[in-house]
């Protein structure tokens, strides 16, 4: 796996060699209705198409692709709320490696029907996202599994990175890339690969309002807590000692809100 705590695109670019025999680029689409809207040209990124319907997939496949076989003996372990344990579930399921996937109590029962249809031991433990994450830590030190961290693992950003690297190739003109903010891989990626790729280009990472705690840890410039409420399990997380970190060269900005304030949206780069 990369030595570089902090991916490059040179790790992009292997990143989209190692995950092209199992995950295709996924289509780029335009809808005029949507530019009225915004009152801008509009181009939405359909990661839906991915076999588990989110982005994160990746990530998971880039880095369990690269585990050694000392790690693959002893097994995988993540917490999630959703899009993180599918993503690892599935990569596990492709490379023939267990997961233990551990999830907050009332985690959406869809997700976790695909994790355990995928082969992954699910475990549920804790209210939220934290409790489980911290259960699961505990769990991969007891047992010896490889902790994959939703958010702080260089080949995981470097795998959700290509997602943006598809999305300038297609349209180098990009000004705007908004990414939503969970555990935040996703707009590490896209703040990698806009920097190297075209630096005009703005990252926006929106977050819940109702799970505002990366937001306003960003604006603060340290690390904070908030309360989580959301009904978007993806973005129901909080940032945590080992899973926030400002990029340097990046800076926070001024929040923006959709029409019905549903969103919180610190300038990611």
């Amino acid at each position: 796996m990369t030595a570089s705590p902090v991916p490059d695109l040179a790790d992009v670019l292997a990143a989209r060699q190692r995950i092209g025999p199992y995950l295709r680029p996924t289509p780029l689409y335009r809808y005029p209705a949507l530019d009225v809207m915004a009152g801008a040209q509009v181009w939405v990124k359909h990661e839906n198409h991915q076999p588990v319907g989110a982005f994160k997939v990746r990530g998971g496949v880039n880095l369990v692709s690269q585990l050694t076989p000392e790690e693959r003996r002893r097994g995988v372990i993540a917490a999630s709320t959703g899009n993180h344990g599918q993503s690892v579930a599935y990569a596990a399921d492709l490379f023939g490696v267990r997961a233990v996937i551990c999830v907050p109590e009332q985690a959406n029962p869809v997700k976790v029907e695909s994790m355990q249809a995928l082969g992954a031991e699910v475990v549920f433990h804790g209210r939220d996202f934290d409790e489980a994450r911290e259960y699961c830590e505990k769990q991969a030190a007891e047992h010896r599994y490889r902790y994959i961290h939703s958010g702080n693992e260089p080949s995981l950003i470097a795998g959700v990175a290509t997602c943006t690297l598809e999305i300038l190739e297609a349209r180098p003109g990009t000004e705007v890339i908004v990414v939503p903010v969970g555990g935040g891989s996703g707009a590490a990626g896209a703040c990698v690969v806009a920097k190297a790729v075209r630096p005009s280009v703005e990252v926006i990472g929106v977050q819940s309002q109702a799970a505002p705690a990366a937001y306003r840890s960003w604006r603060a410039g340290s690390l904070g807590e908030d309360t989580t409420s959301t009904f978007a399990e993806g973005l129901a997380t909080l940032p945590s000692p080992r899973s926030w970190t400002r990029p340097s060269g990046t800076r926070a900005g001024r929040s923006r809100s959709s029409a019905a304030a549903a969103t919180s949206a610190p300038r990611s780069c």
